[in-house]
């Protein structure tokens, strides 16, 4: 890194995210084998990071791929990633294979959403769960987070509701003050719309006594009244480990594991 004028935009973008992340000037400069004096440099814009800086310092912070263009930008570089519409014909292969893992997982629930939480593709145990869930909540963009928690949705029958609840809109936070505030702002939306969802009347497994209330030890799962019986799934979420495209590195696949012998049965009996 050489001194040069200041460089308005990147410096207080990093700082954003190291503060956002928690880490101190001299325990990223540790990391990103430089020294707190230049990560101060750059920060206040005495400083012009490299290209390679730039990246180094985002991959060590965390930041998501969509804004590393944008820090990329901000110092005066060209985006090193592209966004590739998941329905381009250069993502066949990926979409080929996320419909396969789908298909494979079935007869048990599995969906890939994207970073606003928006069902890009589900497979059949998903469409199974859906019965009775209001025409209005199925219209296209699907969201995950909507369907789930909205009272005409999967809500009125979730038994353990104010666990699920509590779960879901603590990951809507968490991802909302993850991404940088002028991109944050949907899921900001997102998370004020479903936390105001009034919770349906009706009993809750959360409410029954520690000797009657069932208890899992490694997972909490989602209980889902289904055909007169409770199913219960525990959501493992798998992203891309290696993504080049800031629409793969944005999708999500979920999956519900039965977390019962009597799910399991269910599930494969239909």
């Amino acid at each position: 890194m050489t001194t040069v004028a200041p460089v308005a935009g990147v410096g207080p973008l990093l700082r954003g995210w190291r503060e956002r992340r928690r880490v101190s000037q001299l325990e990223l400069a540790l990391r990103a084998d430089s020294s707190a004096r230049h990560i101060s440099f750059v920060e206040t814009g005495r400083s012009r990071p490299s290209e390679e800086m730039v990246l180094r310092l985002a991959e060590h912070l965390d930041v998501p791929m969509r804004e590393r263009n944008a820090l990329l930008l901000a110092a005066g570089y060209a985006p090193r990633y592209s966004e590739t519409p998941l329905d381009d014909p250069a993502m066949g292969a990926l979409r080929e294979g996320l419909e396969q893992l789908l298909s494979g997982y079935d007869p048990y629930p599995a969906l890939v959403v994207d970073g606003r939480y928006d069902v890009v593709a589900a497979n059949q145990g998903v469409t199974a769960l859906l019965g009775g869930v209001a025409e209005h909540l199925l219209a296209a963009p699907l969201n995950a987070m909507r369907l789930t928690l909205h009272p005409e949705g999967l809500a009125p029958r979730i038994r353990n509701l104010r666990q699920w609840r509590a779960h879901l809109l603590g990951q809507l936070r968490r991802a909302a003050e993850t991404t940088a505030p002028a991109r944050a702002r949907p899921l900001r939306e997102l998370y004020e719309e479903v936390a105001a969802y009034p919770a349906p009347a009706g009993p809750d497994d959360t409410d029954a006594p520690d000797d009657a209330a069932p208890h899992w030890t490694f997972a909490l799962p989602m209980r889902l009244e289904q055909d007169g019986r409770v199913l219960s799934f525990v959501s493992s979420i798998a992203t891309f480990n290696t993504p080049l495209d800031v629409t793969v590195a944005e999708l999500a696949i979920e999956t519900l594991l039965p977390a019962d012998p009597e799910t399991v049965a269910y599930l494969r009996s239909r």
